[in-house]
């Protein structure tokens, strides 16, 4: 490629959305520009080091927010090439057809979608393909019509994992596989195969993957478009802000600060913002100027609103019989995400976690004084762990939002006690079934290590919303493609656009929609 710094179309962010439309516009032949806040990972020994990941928070991005108090607190958010896929879980669920429409919860509404789950369903199919999720359509009688099956078989439980399915199976319930993303091949044990990337460890959930074999965004997606002559990567490039023409409705220039020190301005036919909800909604409010005073694509003063990040906990139970399962994050549970017998409205979902062990446990001990056995060492009691976690939706509200202050902070608004009745129900249905899952009945203790020591405005591994789109101008900042009402051509495709978020893991329905959007961008530019 022609050293130039004018692109067919400039993507700003690496994970899954980025990284994913990057990927599909890749054989178009067109001049992509990638920007990476971040560079690549380094791979080393501490990639799998529970201390250093979870305890130290080693990858974490050096960097405060504040909440609205003022406070500061550390964000969890990565910035390397792959984006927060990275460390994510590789838990890669469609929603429900149900969560496209207008749905009523104990503490509000969560708002349809301007697009329904027909529009989306090829896109998810072709993400699951893509990202090599391992699954089984059919097991789950809450998911929606799936036009193929998953291109791999599910992930085998192993003993006690199948036995805690079989449990679940005789209280009258419908454990499912949970749809995961890796790069495994299984032999008729369900044992990784002597060629499979993938070897079933228990590093997969948190853990950057020292083989390649988790499909986060960086492997799948970033690397292979890279292999094409006309897409460029800029590693540490931090675009500050927007810049447009005189009319307001074209944007014009990417300032970016880079690696040396210097400022660069690079130039686009077509600007795609994938941030993460946070920082896309922070780069397009930096980006105020005269024609756009509140900011980029923000007529509507809906950008940095409705933040969402799931009503999440973390638990760990203890078997009474000893857990060795090394790859846990293979079932989940979705009988009560929309409803319960005795309850009218949706609860959310249950998924198993990565497997506990003694230094994660330890990293908890503190807030675990007295809750067991003081005979139970760390060891044995991490021998013991099963973990869960439970996922509920929170609702959009217009108060829960990022701003930016005169020093350029950012600041996250947040209603942490927004719509958390379901979830409390549905830790209490977990809790009463634990003896007749073969686990300790008093014994669900919290796992916050997975949700930032503890701090919920800091668990931001879900972060949606914050730049919604919808076909009103007046109430949306984007278009059904993504593209915002007030420019010509700037797209936002993380996880952003959401206008709710389920209560399964974001990044698929991210993933499907890049690709949706990719297809668009592709007609546009051809």
């Amino acid at each position: 490629m022609a050293d130039s710094d004018h692109y067919d179309v400039i993507v700003i962010g690496t994970g899954a959305g980025g990284g994913t439309l990057a990927h599909r516009l890749a054989p178009t032949g067109k001049r992509i520009l990638i920007l990476e806040r971040g560079g690549y990972l380094p791979r080393e020994r501490d990639n799998w080091d529970s201390t250093a990941v979870f305890v130290k928070g080693k990858y974490r991005a050096p960097e405060y927010w504040y909440d609205k108090d003022g406070n500061a607190f550390p964000p969890e958010v990565n910035y390397y090439v792959g984006g927060n896929t990275k460390f994510y879980g590789a838990a890669l669920f469609r929603l429900r057809p149900e969560d496209f429409g207008e749905l009523r919860h104990h503490d509000g509404v969560s708002p349809a979608w301007p697009i329904g789950y027909e529009d989306l369903e090829p896109y998810y199919t072709q993400a699951e393909h893509l990202y090599l999720v391992h699954g089984r359509h059919g097991e789950d009688p809450t998911e929606g019509s799936a036009s193929a099956q998953y291109a791999h078989p599910p992930v085998a439980h192993e003993p006690r994992i199948q036995q805690l399915s079989d449990d679940l199976e005789k209280q009258g319930l419908h454990p499912f596989h949970l749809p995961i993303g890796v790069n495994l091949t299984q032999d008729e044990h369900g044992a990784a195969t002597h060629g499979s990337v993938c070897i079933r460890c228990d590093r997969v959930d948190g853990f950057p993957c020292l083989l390649g074999a988790k499909s986060d965004a960086q492997v799948t997606c970033v690397d292979p478009a890279l292999r094409h002559d006309n897409v460029r990567l800029v590693t540490h490039a931090d675009v500050r802000r927007l810049e447009t023409d005189p009319s307001g409705r074209t944007v014009t220039g990417v300032v970016a600060e880079l690696d040396d020190g210097g400022t660069h301005t690079f130039t686009g036919d077509i600007v795609v913002v994938a941030c993460g909800a946070v920082n896309s909604a922070v780069l397009l409010l930096r980006s105020a100027n005269d024609r756009h005073p509140a900011g980029l694509a923000n007529s509507s003063d809906v950008v940095g609103r409705h933040y969402m990040r799931h009503n999440n906990l973390a638990l760990m139970a203890v078997s009474k019989e000893p857990n060795p399962t090394a790859f846990q994050k293979t079932l989940a549970l979705h009988d009560w995400y929309l409803a319960g017998d005795d309850w009218e409205f949706p609860m959310g979902g249950i998924q198993m976690l990565g497997k506990s062990d003694a230094d994660q446990i330890h990293g908890e001990a503190p807030r675990w004084a007295g809750a067991v056995a003081p005979d139970m060492p760390f060891e044995v009691l991490a021998h013991h762990a099963v973990d869960f976690w439970l996922c509920g939706e929170d609702l959009p509200l217009a108060t829960s939002r990022v701003t930016l202050d005169q020093q350029d902070n950012v600041h996250l608004a947040l209603d942490e006690k927004n719509n958390v009745a379901g979830l409390k129900r549905l830790r209490h249905r977990l809790q009463g079934m634990l003896g007749q899952l073969g686990m300790h009945e008093h014994h669900l203790l919290p796992h916050s290590i997975y949700l930032h020591k503890g701090m919920p405005i800091g668990a931001t591994a879900h972060q949606a919303g914050t730049v919604r789109f919808g076909t009103d101008p007046a109430s949306s900042a984007l278009d059904v493609h993504c593209k915002a009402h007030d420019l010509d051509n700037l797209y936002v495709v993380d996880t952003s656009f959401f206008p709710s978020i389920g209560a399964v893991n974001p990044s698929l329905t991210a993933i499907a929609n890049a690709l949706r959007v990719g297809d668009h961008i592709a007609d546009r530019i051809r």
